[in-house]
């Protein structure tokens, strides 16, 4: 397949482009077509999101309408669990979980490794395995909550894990958390993505979601997304061959969803 990628994002939150740039990226590499995905206003973190949603539509808009015959261009939004905005003017959604609510506070789940770790001791007492089964419950709900049509980083707590370095993630409590968020999304008419961004920050060797769960999605038939979740254009399509390589079949074009 040609490349296409759907998980972008734009100096209009967290990314260092413009939709303009990253537009001319993907025709550099071949793109069929390229999908900006800002992420969704979260009133109360706004360090990392975007702070004026309405200039962004109006940026990929333009940018639609310019690149028309060279690049189909598709309007979309990574929702976050607990945003709570309108997305109906967008042409998809990636529905994710950065954060956990906790005892009135919200607390990230990816924010840096040290905020990581800080977040599970102030909030669960440093029990890794209570933190990753508030996680996996908040995960379960995302479909239900955002209505997406990509499931985000299904795994996204493991980002500083590595090698293991702060948690099993073969400690039974783990896989049974794990496991029941995956069994109730794998009934969800959702896509998963297979997110690189890990393996782009030196967080992991493997990208989002961990290896046997891509092999149990594969097994199950689940429609398979790739994703870099570009946040600069030189990541564009990073992970792209590996991701045709380990999904195969299983891997269709994000356009297949766009309703």
């Amino acid at each position: 397949m040609r490349p296409v990628t759907f998980h972008v994002h734009t100096a209009f939150c967290d990314g260092a482009d413009t939709p303009e740039a990253l537009a001319e990226r993907a025709l550099e590499l071949g793109c069929e077509a390229i999908g900006f995905s800002g992420h969704s206003p979260t009133a109360f973190d706004l360090s990392y999101c975007m702070t004026d949603d309405a200039a962004y539509r109006a940026a990929v808009r333009a940018v639609k309408e310019r690149y028309k015959d060279r690049l189909r261009v598709y309007l979309g939004v990574e929702q976050d669990f607990y945003a709570g905005t309108s997305t109906d003017e967008y042409d998809y959604i990636i529905g994710s979980v950065h954060y956990l609510l906790k005892n009135g506070k919200y607390l990230p789940v990816d924010d840096g490794r040290q905020i990581q770790i800080d977040a599970v001791s102030d909030g669960y007492g440093g029990d890794w395995y209570a933190f990753a089964e508030d996680y996996f419950r908040t995960v379960a709900r995302v479909y239900e909550k955002t209505g997406c049509d990509i499931i985000g980083h299904f795994d996204l707590l493991t980002k500083y894990n590595g090698g293991g370095a702060l948690f099993d993630e073969g400690h039974p409590r783990y896989l049974a958390a794990r496991d029941a968020a995956l069994e109730k999304l794998l009934k969800a008419p959702a896509a998963f993505e297979i997110n690189y961004r890990p393996v782009v920050t030196g967080g992991r060797k493997d990208p989002y979601p961990a290896p046997d769960v891509i092999d149990a999605l594969l097994k199950a038939g689940k429609p398979l997304v790739y994703s870099s979740d570009c946040h600069d254009k030189k990541d564009l399509l990073f992970g792209f061959d590996d991701c045709v390589r380990r999904c195969g079949g299983s891997l269709i074009s994000p356009e297949t969803l766009i309703k």
